[in-house]
Parts: C-alpha cells; sequence; structure tokens
C-alpha cells in the first residue's frame, strides 16, 4: 500500500462510528449509527469503509512489541511490557500483552451487512467488500496468534448475544481465514489510482496468507502462495537501501505490501517521540539488548563466534552487518551530527539518566534522519510497514528449507535480502543441509526484521521462549566514547545489566491470558492454561 489518501473526509456519523471506545461485550449494534441515511451513494458507502479503516492496527505495534522479546527492553514498567517478558502478566493485570478487540471487526461486520444497501456498480461493490473482509480477518489472525481460540463473529451482535459467544477453536479460525483471502484475493486489484492509494490489494490478501501458512506449517501452502507473489504480474522487489527503507522519502516503494498509513495532523502517529533518546528530546523507550547486537554477523558473512570472523569483543562494532548499525543506535555510532554516547556521565544521553538509554542501545529504525524527516516527532505521517517483500523470500526459504526442498531458488531468495544489505551471498558449503539452513534462516528473520513487530510471532511458533527469554537483559559493554571521533575504549570486564530477571513458562506463555474483564461479561469463554 502507498500513502493513505483514504481518511480524510470522513462522514460525522462513520467519524462517530471510528471513535466508538467501548468494549465489544458491552456495546450496542453498529447499525444504530446512521443506517437510514448513509447508504444512499458511492461516496457515503465508501465513507462508511474508511471508518473501518481506521485503527485497524497501529504503528506503536510495530516499534513496541519486540519489547515482548528478546530483542528489545522497556524501562518503564508503566508501559506494561517489560512484567509481561518477566511472567507477571495475569488475566486481571495484563500489561500490553491485550489485543483483545473487536472494535474493527464489529465495523467490518456492519459495513458487509449494509453495503448491498447502497446503489453503486456492482464491482466496486465486491471489491469494497473485499476489503472490509480482509479489515476484519486480519484482526482474527493477531488475536487467534496471541490467545489461541476466539470468538469468530461475523455479524453484528447486540449487547445480550455478545454475552453469550463462545470461542472458535483456533484451526478453525485458520482455516477460515485461508479460505478468506483465496476467496478474496481475486476481487482485489493489484494495485490502485493516485486517489485511491492506501487501500487493500491483491497482494496483501495473498501476503497475508502467506504468513498465515508459515505459522501453522502449512510449507506447501505458504511456497505456492510466495510463488505468486513472487512472479508476474505482481511487481514487489526489495527497496535500494536498507537504510533508508523505512524513512518518509521511501514510503510507498515496490517492497511494500501492506502498511498502516499515517497523515501527519490529520491522520497522525504521534509517538515517534518514544525512540530517540534524550539529547532529542525522546524518551528512550524501546532500548535494544546484547542479545540482538550478538546476532548481527560480521560483514564476512560469519557468526561472531566463528574464529575465524575476525570478531573483536573490544571494537564490537567494525565489520559487522550493516543492518546492525541501520537498525540500532549504539555507542560511538555517528547520529545527528554527533557521536552518540550513552556511556559517559556527562553525556546528556547517559544511560542512568532518565529517558536515556539502559542497555546503552536504542533504536534507530525509523528515526535514522530525524531531523532531516521530521520536524515534530510527536506529530508525523511516518507510514510503518506490516508485510514486506523481504518477508515474502525469506518465508518462501523458510518454507522449502522446513518442507526438505533445499534447492537453488532457496539460497537465491535468502541472497536478494542479504545482497540488498551490504551482506556477501549464503556459503554454500557451510549452509548445506536442513539443520544449517534453519539456523539461518531465523538468524535473517530476526535481524532483516528487528524492531518490526515479527519476533514474538517467530518465537511463539518456533517454541524458544523458554531458551530465548530467560534471565537479566545485557546491554553494551561500559567505556568511554571520545566526542571528536567516536572511538570507543570499552571495558570487556564491565558490561550494563539492566531490570530484573526475565522468566517464561512454555506451560502458559506462548498464549496471553484473556482479560478477565471480558470473561467476566461472559460466562462462556475460558480462560487460557494455567492463568
Amino acid at each position: 500500500m502507498k500513502r493513505n489518501k483514504i481518511i480524510a473526509g470522513l462522514f460525522m456519523a462513520v467519524v462517530a462510528l471510528a471513535g466508538c471506545k467501548r468494549d465489544f461485550l458491552n456495546k450496542a449494534p453498529l447499525d444504530a449509527y446512521s443506517n437510514g441515511t448513509l447508504w444512499t451513494s458511492v461516496s457515503d458507502a465508501t465513507a462508511a469503509l474508511n471508518g473501518c479503516y481506521a485503527g485497524w492496527e497501529s504503528g506503536y505495534n510495530v516499534i513496541y512489541n519486540d519489547c515482548f522479546t528478546d530483542n528489545a527492553y522497556d524501562q518503564y514498567p508503566w508501559e506494561g511490557y517489560e512484567p509481561v517478558t518477566q511472567g507477571n502478566a495475569t488475566p486481571v493485570n495484563t500489561g500490553s500483552a491485550n489485543r483483545w478487540d473487536y472494535k474493527t471487526i464489529q465495523k467490518c461486520n456492519w459495513f458487509l451487512e449494509n453495503i448491498d444497501n447502497a446503489p453503486i456498480d456492482p464491482a466496486l461493490k465486491k471489491r469494497m467488500k473485499a476489503e472490509a473482509r480482509f479489515l476484519r480477518d486480519y484482526q482474527y489472525f493477531a488475536m487467534s496468534q496471541v490467545y489461541g481460540d476466539v470468538p469468530l463473529v461475523l455479524h453484528t451482535v447486540s449487547i445480550d448475544s455478545a454475552n453469550l459467544v463462545r470461542q472458535t477453536p483456533r484451526q478453525e479460525i485458520i482455516k477460515f481465514l485461508l479460505a478468506e483471502m483465496n476467496a478474496i484475493a481475486g476481487d482485489l486489484p493489484l494495485s490502485y489510482a493516485s486517489a485511491d492509494q492506501g487501500r487493500i490489494t491483491r497482494g496483501a490478501a495473498l501476503a497475508l496468507a502467506a504468513r498465515i501458512q508459515l505459522f501453522n506449517n502449512d510449507y506447501t501452502g505458504c511456497i505456492a502462495t510466495c510463488k505468486q507473489l513472487m512472479s508476474a504480474p505482481f511487481a514487489y522487489n526489495l527497496y535500494n537501501d536498507y537504510s533508508d527503507l523505512f524513512r518518509p522519502l521511501a514510503m510507498g516503494n515496490a517492497e511494500v505490501i501492506l502498511d498502516i498509513q499515517y497523515l501527519k495532523t490529520y491522520n497522525t502517529f504521534d509517538g515517534l517521540g518514544v525512540l530517540p533518546p534524550n539529547s532529542k528530546s525522546g524518551q528512550s523507550s524501546v532500548a535494544i539488548t546484547q542479545n540482538l547486537v550478538d546476532a548481527y554477523e560480521m560483514k564476512n558473512g560469519k557468526t561472531i563466534d566463528d574464529p575465524a570472523s575476525g570478531y573483536n569483543p573490544a571494537q564490537p562494532y567494525i565489520n559487522r552487518d550493516p543492518r546492525l548499525d541501520a537498525t540500532i543506535l549504539r555507542p560511538g555510532l555517528k547520529w545527528e551530527n554527533s557521536y552518540f554516547d550513552p556511556l559517559g556521565e556527562l553525556s546528556p544521553d547517559y544511560y542512568q539518566n532518565g529517558n536515556c538509554p539502559p542497555t546503552g542501545y536504542i533504536c534507530k529504525k525509523f528515526i535514522s534522519h530525524l531531523s532531516e524527516d521530521f520536524d515534530d516527532i510527536w506529530n508525523v505521517g511516518l507510514n510503518f510497514m506490516v508485510i514486506r517483500y523481504a518477508e515474502i523470500l525469506l518465508s518462501y526459504a523458510e518454507a522449502k528449507i522446513e518442507a526438505g526442498q533445499i534447492d537453488a531458488s532457496v539460497y537465491e531468495a535468502i541472497d536478494k535480502v542479504r545482497t540488498r544489505a551490504g551482506m556477501p551471498t549464503v556459503d554454500r558449503t557451510r549452509y548445506n543441509n536442513q539443520a544449517t539452513l534453519r539456523k539461518l534462516i531465523r538468524r535473517e528473520r530476526r535481524v532483516e526484521f528487528a524492531l518490526e513487530g515479527l519476533r514474538w510471532y517467530d518465537i511463539q511458533r518456533w517454541k524458544i521462549g523458554e531458551e530465548v527469554i530467560k534471565g537479566q537483559v545485557a546491554g553494551s559493554l561500559k567505556g568511554t566514547v571520545d566526542p571528536n571521533t567516536g572511538a570507543l575504549t570499552l571495558d570487556p570486564s564491565s558490561r550494563i545489566m539492566v531490570g530484573s530477571p526475565r522468566n517464561f513458562d512454555p506451560a502458559k506463555h506462548y498464549l496471553w491470558p484473556i482479560p478477565q474483564k471480558e470473561i467476566d461479561l461472559n460466562k462462556n469463554l475460558k480462560q487460557n492454561p494455567n492463568y
């Protein structure tokens, strides 16, 4: 999707609809708003559909959700991420592990139940229905991933009936979603004219299907779906510069398949300021872990634990995968015309001070050219990618690896992602079987999509939570940064450690607790195991 043109100009009735904040289980039917007057023209129907787009996904989820994982650490307990990784989330106090939300689903159901009343072209009506179905289905994908069984509600409901719905088994939801993506893909265009840029495309439907297939071990299906997206008539391609990919200047490029659209002032994203450090009036909310830093290979393609890699623990950032410096603001990196210094006690970004990076590392992705790209970090029009073409390439490769279909196309797909970033092609002699390629593709996904909100899903489906989410979070080595050159003098025996120990119980933490308030309203809902 490209820059959103569809938010402006909503009818007041739809604005009211989109702004409704009541929970799903105590919400009146949405057709009470304006059914008597709304469905009279194309513009009316378009306004109603635009209301379905409002809030379908959030940039906050993209930039914060790695804080649920071994990639990132949120220093502010009240934001609700670290209590989750410490294993303390409960049905009463879910922290930020709360995605139980039927507002978009209700809006889409309301739209689908009423669109046939509008006197508009049948082909347009078919396309609009497909858009609404996708937006609804995306919510079910997200909720079924983190909760497992959830109520599958496909019609608007009264308060009484809402409080009686039962959960649908997750596998039935997955089957339904894949059937939906198959059904609607043909009704969606490959792209839109400028006036409609920002709507759901055929590629978005297939890309979501590929993600669902991969996440549910349907490797044959994922391979076939990815092949479609990698072939004509689709024209997706990797953007030429990884470091610029997440800037406003790259919005709408050929790598973008699905994104969250923001427009400064009118449909603004008001949270970018959580990323920069104190010296730029930011909050340093998303601190990066040493564990993620260590995942980046050396520029020669060897991992840092390989004795032949050339890795120097005293100068750990030299000759690393270029995606490290594109993604992570680390000690000694030149940024915003000075060398980033979270280690010096007199630095405005000293790691022990307020609004400063507690691990010595913070997210650089999205703010690589902060002052050049944004005049107000709390009011921006930056779009956030939800699915991009690099994911299709790596999903194809992973599915082929897991299916035991290792051939030249697997290496070619991975190589495209690596060489775009300035890394060498895969060493075919070292990565020559399923076990070694599995390690490679998992590492590649981690560094390519770091801080884009995918890591939690990968941990969940690979069942590695108890392995990677444990113990105290480690940060940078302590030392000094030369303010004139950025040269580092690090102490290999002294490392920053932050927070309380993290804990992951595989018997419960692969699913989130269903909010107790939902169970209190609907006694038919069953809590997830061991909560």
